[in-house]
């Protein structure tokens, strides 16, 4: 089992009645003895009314008014200044960061509060922990931080943090055409963008295989060309494209071309037949669309090509900056966005563009970094491999980093993390009474294979401090009272003031 993807799907919009009912049920079920957590949860809802009136939001979590106004402001800036929208602007800051002008919790409270639930049986034989103050840095609360263990999918932000330091937050992903002048063969080139899309509807800013098509289209008509032979050239990656783990409905073959990340199905989220070879299937909807923009393609389906010296650029599309990526793919767990942070993180440090080498990449950026890599291990991108290992120690290093005021590159890190009860892979948790009072207040990464459950995060405690933590385990039998017990520590975090 892996954590359940939730793909590019728009969130329903909830009423703001909703929320302020939902945090006023939180306050009431929490036996906490800090009154400020009910006013926190309160605060919470009442933002929440004034964000919804101010306009929806995207499924990404940000509203569209406010990215609308961003980029009106601002001059944006991005790596690939090619065809396709410029990058993204930083948003101003909306609330300043919470931290230096209140006290952190003592590290004997906060262990008065947390070890009872750490304890717990149901977190299975093998677990770490780790709560360190973001402001200072200093641990406040440890168990065995240092030992590595499987950490399934909050390997993630340690791509996200090694792709955003390496390739930077304005990055693009390219997929190109080319013409060779000789043969007039026309070359789809792969840059390994895996939201590239196929489809007529394309709320996210997505790059779209059809607006290549027809720019493609365009070009080769000025030119007098109305029949080519369509290659795709896949050359980028080396090594096999299969996970280790072996093909799975969590991720598609690992390839610098495909559309829809090789859906065979209409779905934009969670576990999914995928097409055998995602590029060619590619290819051939681009085949398919040339021809309605009046281009015919000689010789049958497209076959593998390669781009040589020789060849005219024609079109090209981008996709959304990284810190875009970033934030969707730790809010849905998307295994086919962090294989593909992994190789790009592989191709700006100069590591093979395969598994091995993207492993390389990430660890290599982090010791840039001067994050404890002690026994740590990237067998790939995404948490699948089982091989992974990494340390509370380690997670909450990626986390505070990403909160430091003077890192505004890693920024995405902590906006793309899930909201307790409300987005992403933290959706549908925080239900049990014991959890509830976590619920908007913890944003966290969220873990699981078989037997293996971990969650880190950040949480803003009871007297406005912003702590960073990670929970780790192994060898749970029952996962759904693992990931309870997790959450429970999160929560408690959260009600602490612990002085």
């Amino acid at each position: 089992m892996c954590d359940r993807e939730r793909g590019w799907s728009a969130v329903p919009e909830p009423k703001a009645s909703q929320l302020v009912k939902s945090a006023a049920k939180t306050v009431a079920g929490s036996k906490t003895k800090h009154v400020t957590v009910g006013a926190t949860a309160v605060g919470l809802a009442l933002a929440a009314v004034v964000a919804l009136a101010a306009g929806p939001w995207d499924a990404s979590g940000q509203r569209k008014a406010e990215a609308d106004r961003a980029a009106s402001s601002e001059v944006g800036g991005g790596a690939d200044h090619g065809r396709g929208p410029s990058a993204a602007p930083s948003a101003p800051a909306v609330l300043a960061a919470p931290g230096a002008s209140v006290p952190g919790p003592t590290k004997s409270a906060l262990a008065d509060v947390l070890d009872p639930l750490f304890k717990a049986p149901a977190l299975g034989g093998h677990r770490t922990a780790a709560v360190v103050d973001a402001v200072t840095g200093k641990r406040l609360y440890g168990r065995a931080p240092g030992d590595t263990l499987t950490p399934a999918s909050t390997t993630k932000l340690a791509t996200a943090v090694a792709a955003l330091s390496a390739a930077g937050p304005d990055h693009r992903i390219a997929t190109r055409t080319a013409l060779e002048k000789d043969s007039k063969e026309l070359i789809l080139i792969g840059g390994g963008d895996p939201t590239l899309t196929a489809r007529e509807k394309n709320p996210y800013g997505a790059a779209s295989l059809r607006t290549l098509a027809d720019d493609t289209a365009k070009d080769l008509k000025k030119r007098g060309i109305d029949k080519v032979t369509l290659t795709y050239d896949t050359s980028l990656y080396s090594g096999p494209d299969t996970h280790p783990i072996g093909p799975n409905e969590n991720l598609a073959q690992v390839t610098p071309l495909m559309a829809d990340e090789a859906r065979t199905d209409d779905s934009d989220s969670g576990p999914a037949t995928r097409e055998g070879d995602p590029a060619a299937a590619a290819a051939k909807k681009f085949a398919g669309l040339l021809d309605d923009h009046g281009i015919e393609t000689k010789g049958g389906d497209p076959g593998p090509g390669k781009e040589s010296g020789r060849t005219e650029q024609l079109a090209k599309v981008s996709s959304p900056p990284l810190s875009a990526l970033v934030e969707r793919m730790l809010t849905h767990s998307d295994n086919d966005i962090a294989e593909a942070l992994a190789r790009q993180t592989a191709i700006a440090t100069g590591e093979s563009h395969d598994f091995d080498g993207g492993g390389k990449a990430v660890e290599k950026q982090l010791k840039k970094l001067r994050l404890p890599l002690k026994d740590t291990h990237f067998a790939d991108g995404s948490g699948l491999d089982r091989a992974d290992k990494v340390s509370a120690n380690l997670l909450t290093g990626l986390l505070a980093d990403a909160a430091d005021p003077s890192r505004p590159e890693l920024r995405s890190v902590l906006t793309g993390l899930p909201v307790a009860g409300f987005t992403g892979t933290l959706a549908g948790r925080y239900e049990d009474a014991a959890d509830a009072s976590g619920t908007g207040l913890v944003r966290a990464k969220t873990g699981t294979l078989t037997g293996v459950n971990t969650l880190a995060g950040t949480v803003v405690d009871a007297d406005g401090r912003l702590l960073v933590f990670a929970f780790m385990t192994e060898g749970a039998t029952d996962p759904k009272a693992a990931q309870s017990g997790l959450d429970r520590l999160a929560s408690s975090v959260a009600n602490c003031g612990c002085r």
